[in-house]
C-alpha cells in the first residue's frame, strides 16, 4: 500500500490509484499524440493507445513503457550503455543519489532504467517546473516518479518553497524507503565543471530538526557521475557562453528550452557510463560539527565532489581536449591519429551548428574544449 501525505500534493508524484485517469487524459491530448508521432514515426497510434490503456499503476507504466521504449530509443542513439557500482548501494535501502547533469531529460531516466535493469527500484526524480513547459508533460514525468521543483517563485516565497521540497524528499526517503534523484545544481554545467552547489545542500538539511549532518546523514546521499562520451548539446551551450559573454541580460527562452531537450534527446552520444559512488555517510561521521554552517556545506559538497570527479569514465575526446587546453601531450599515449581526426571531425560538425550573426570561432572553441576537459581536470585534482 501506498503511503500518501496530501502536504505534498503540489509536488509529488502521482499514485498508483491515478495512473489509468490520467493515461487516459495524455491519450486525449493532441498535443501528446503529436509528440508520440515525432518521436515513434512509424508507431500506430491505435495499437499503441490500447496498449497504454492496459496499465493500471505507475509501475506498470514505468517497467512495461518507459524502460522498455527509453531504452531502445537511446539505443539508436548511442554505441553502448553501462552502468556500475552497485556493490555500493543495498535493495532494500532508499538513497538519495546526487549527480553531475549533463542531459535535462536522459540522466535520471536512464540511471532509473538502469536501476530497474539491475533489479533495483527506481528513483522519484525531480524535476523543474521550467521544463514543464505542457500539461501532457506534467502528466508525463509525474507518472514517471518525478517531483516538482518550483523554481519561478519570488524570493519571500523561495524558503517556504525550499523548506516543503526539502520536508518532501526526507518523507519519500524515511518513510515511502523510495530512493530519489537530484541534480547536484540548479540546471547543467554548461562547461563539465560539476561543482554540488551548497544551496542545494541547505535545501536538503531544512526538512529534518535534527543539526545540519544529522539532517544531511538521514538522506543517505550517494554520488552518482554521468559521462557521455558526446555532448550533443555542446554547441548549443557554447552558443549560449557567446550569447551571455556579449548580452549579460541573456536569458533563454522556452524555445531554447524545448531545442535543448530535443537534442539531448535525438543527437548522437557515444559511449554512455554511469557510475554509482559510495554513500557519503561514512565520511560524514569525520566531520567537525562544531564548524560553522557554511564550513560545513563546502565540506560536505566536497565529499560529493570528489566521489563524483573520481568515478567520471574517459573517452579519447577527454584526454585530446585535456592536452589541447592545459597538457601538451600529457595524455597523448590514450588516443590515436584516428581519435584525433574523428573528434576534430564532429567538433567542427558541431561548430557549423551555431548560428549566431557574429561567430567567435576562437572563444567557441574554447568554450567546447572545456566541456570535454573539465571533467578529467576535475578528476586529477583529486585523485591523490
Amino acid at each position: 500500500m501506498e503511503i500518501k501525505n496530501p502536504e505534498f500534493d503540489d509536488i509529488r508524484p502521482y499514485y498508483d490509484d491515478e495512473a489509468p485517469e490520467v493515461i487516459n487524459r495524455l491519450l486525449e491530448n493532441p498535443e501528446f499524440k503529436r509528440a508520440v508521432g515525432f518521436i515513434f514515426p512509424d508507431r500506430n497510434w491505435e495499437k499503441f493507445k490500447a496498449r497504454l490503456q492496459t496499465y493500471q499503476t505507475r509501475h506498470d507504466f514505468q517497467h512495461l513503457f518507459i524502460k522498455e521504449e527509453v531504452y531502445k530509443f537511446v539505443g539508436k542513439m548511442s554505441a553502448s550503455i553501462e552502468c556500475s557500482g552497485f556493490e555500493n548501494i543495498e535493495k532494500e535501502k532508499a538513497f538519495t543519489y546526487i549527480s553531475n547533469h549533463r542531459d535535462i531529460i536522459l540522466d535520471a531516466s536512464l540511471l532509473c532504467i538502469l536501476l530497474a535493469y539491475y533489479g533495483y527500484d527506481t528513483a522519484e526524480i525531480a524535476i523543474g517546473d521550467n521544463l514543464l513547459l505542457h500539461s501532457w508533460i506534467e502528466d508525463i514525468v509525474r507518472l514517471n516518479k518525478s517531483f516538482i521543483v518550483k523554481r519561478g517563485v519570488s524570493i519571500r516565497q523561495m524558503l517556504e518553497v525550499s523548506k516543503h521540497l526539502s520536508r518532501y524528499i526526507h518523507f519519500a526517503v524515511l518513510e515511502k524507503n523510495e530512493s530519489v534523484w537530484i541534480a547536484q545544481r540548479e540546471g547543467r554545467a554548461k562547461d563539465s565543471n560539476d561543482r554540488t552547489q551548497e544551496s542545494l545542500l541547505k535545501m536538503l538539511a531544512m526538512g529534518s530538526d535534527k543539526d545540519l549532518v544529522g539532517s544531511i546523514e538521514e538522506l543517505n546521499i550517494t554520488p552518482v557521475s554521468f559521462s557521455y562520451e558526446y555532448d550533443p548539446c555542446d554547441y548549443l551551450k557554447a552558443k549560449e557562453f557567446q550569447q551571455k559573454r556579449d548580452d549579460p541580460e541573456f536569458k533563454k527562452s522556452q524555445r531554447d528550452d524545448l531545442l535543448n531537450m530535443e537534442t539531448g534527446l535525438f543527437g548522437y552520444k557515444g559511449h554512455i557510463r554511469f557510475r554509482i559512488g559510495r554513500p557519503i555517510n561514512p565520511f560524514l561521521r569525520d566531520c567537525d560539527r562544531t564548524l560553522g554552517k557554511n564550513e560545513l556545506l563546502t565540506k560536505i559538497a566536497g565529499l560529493i565532489d570528489r566521489e563524483i570527479f573520481l568515478n567520471y569514465r574517459f573517452f579519447p575526446g577527454n584526454y585530446i581536449a585535456y592536452d589541447r587546453l592545459w597538457g601538451g601531450n600529457l595524455f597523448v599515449e590514450n588516443y590515436t591519429n584516428n581519435d584525433i581526426a574523428v573528434f576534430d571531425a564532429y567538433f567542427q560538425k558541431q561548430l557549423q551548428k551555431i548560428d549566431l550573426p557574429d561567430k567567435d570561432l576562437p572563444f567557441l572553441e574554447e568554450k567546447m574544449l572545456e566541456m570535454y576537459a573539465y571533467p578529467l581536470k576535475n578528476y586529477l585534482s583529486v585523485k591523490e
